[in-house]
């Protein structure tokens, strides 16, 4: 993102949104990006990403998977990709990961009042492989758009690919996860993906359930400090 056309992701709050909305104009190459204020709804991002051929991942598509959850949510949780479930259905996190996601904000008292949830990629990946280099960087105009709308105070990154997305961030999300990272007024954390807590459901001390747990009290902390400040 150096040219002066690749718009940062911290600097979208000064835009503004088309008087009126015509998905044609919107760019269909990759390599030109999705210009901030583009969509003034959640509505129109996905009559858009339900034709657009930015990637590959486009030939493969039910339904793009925009979003679920409140549009005015404090807290945004970005996922990698969806999956079978999901591109059939067109809502992000409805499989067994999603079922398992929704238990762990409830367990904190996070409903979807609180909580607006999507992924990098609008589009499924072929056999549920993690999403290219590529590929999110073709959505990731789309990804912005959520964000500048949504304007979320604590943004959760659930796996690799939505670490390295937003914060660049490489390491592997077992020595990450459970941090706390600030840009520009919001506060990230990288916690592990649902689908990784089913593939280990142990819930002694130190396994990656247990530290799930002590991660999601962090956020129902860190979220009524912001609201406390707030009022």
């Amino acid at each position: 993102m150096a040219s002066d056309e690749q718009i940062g992701l911290f600097n979208l709050s000064e835009s503004s949104t088309p008087a009126s909305f015509d998905p044609d104009t919107i760019p269909t190459s990759a390599k030109v990006p999705i210009p901030p204020g583009t969509y003034d709804s959640m509505e129109q991002m996905s009559v858009h990403c339900n034709v657009c051929q930015r990637c590959e991942l486009a030939a493969g598509r039910t339904h793009a998977v925009i979003g679920r959850g409140s549009v005015t949510a404090p807290i945004m949780l970005v996922g990698e990709g969806p999956g079978q479930f999901e591109d059939e259905s067109g809502i992000p996190f409805v499989g067994k990961s999603g079922q398992l996601l929704d238990k762990i904000l409830e367990s904190v008292r996070l409903t979807e009042n609180d909580v607006f949830i999507c992924n990098v990629v609008k589009c499924r990946p072929p056999d549920n492989r993690n999403p290219s280099i590529q590929e999110a960087e073709a959505c990731n105009g789309y990804l912005r758009e959520q964000i500048r709308m949504v304007d979320p105070k604590i943004i959760l990154l659930t796996g690799a690919v939505a670490m390295r997305t937003l914060l660049g961030i490489r390491e592997g999300i077992t020595k990450v996860r459970g941090q706390w990272y600030e840009r520009e007024g919001r506060f990230y954390m990288p916690i592990f993906h649902p689908a990784y807590l089913l593939r280990n459901p142990s819930r002694e001390k130190g396994s990656p359930k247990w530290l799930m747990w002590q991660d999601v009290q962090s956020v129902r902390t860190k979220l009524d400090e912001i609201q406390t400040a707030a009022s």
